[in-house]
């Protein structure tokens, strides 16, 4: 884990997403980038795209096999699906995330707890609407990234879905290494243990 060496309060922007909502916004080049758990083991699923060009987005098979690790933390390069570099996390008080849990949806809600479950709100939902105020579609939904979020996996390859690591007042920061838009489904899941069955807030803040 590392710490930020930057001040809080010189943030040139500040937003709160409150629990199951979304937010995005365009991240310039060197600008830094933090996400704040603010009450602990909120998982904040989030998509990063060349802005400009919705084509070109986080890839977390790039992300892994550049890496030679399955979890994120500081010092980890988010590449694209083109082999760039879109962001570099540099600084990280939780210690890992998770790159291939997926985001939550309707249908996977029916598949692994129960039909009922389908009308609750998903990640996948606020996806949609994220990336058509971008001007995109569903087409550009991929993998995502679960800041905050626990998916161990198992010697068999299995993925299990277990209580946050994250706690309250831990981030990470990233640093733009291109301009990128950021798209985060601030995670509204009620049936796993990921967030204590609690949806919570998240801030993000940029900083120039």
């Amino acid at each position: 884990m590392k710490e930020s060496e930057l001040i809080t309060e010189a943030a040139g922007y500040r937003s709160v997403i409150g629990a199951g909502d979304y937010w995005w916004k365009e991240i310039k080049a060197g600008e830094t980038f933090r996400i704040h758990d603010l009450e602990g083991n909120q998982a904040a699923d989030t998509l990063f795209f060349r802005a400009g060009d919705l084509a070109e987005r986080y890839s977390a098979s790039d992300t892994i096999k550049k890496q030679g690790a399955l979890y994120l933390s500081a010092g980890s390069k988010l590449i694209s699906n083109r082999g760039n570099v879109l962001l570099e996390i540099v600084a990280d008080t939780c210690g890992r995330h998770d790159t291939v849990g997926g985001a939550c949806s309707r249908e996977s809600n029916t598949m692994r707890y129960a039909l009922e479950k389908e009308p609750m709100h998903a990640c996948r939902d606020s996806f949609i609407r994220g990336v058509q105020e971008m001007g995109g579609g569903k087409v550009d939904i991929t993998c995502n990234i679960n800041f905050f979020m626990n998916v161990p996996v198992t010697p068999k390859g299995e993925l299990s879905f277990a209580d946050g690591i994250s706690a309250p007042g831990r981030y990470v920061e990233m640093r733009a290494e291109m301009d990128v838009m950021a798209l985060i489904s601030n995670c509204p899941q009620l049936n796993n243990p990921c967030n204590g069955w609690n949806p919570t807030p998240v801030e993000v803040l940029v900083w120039k």
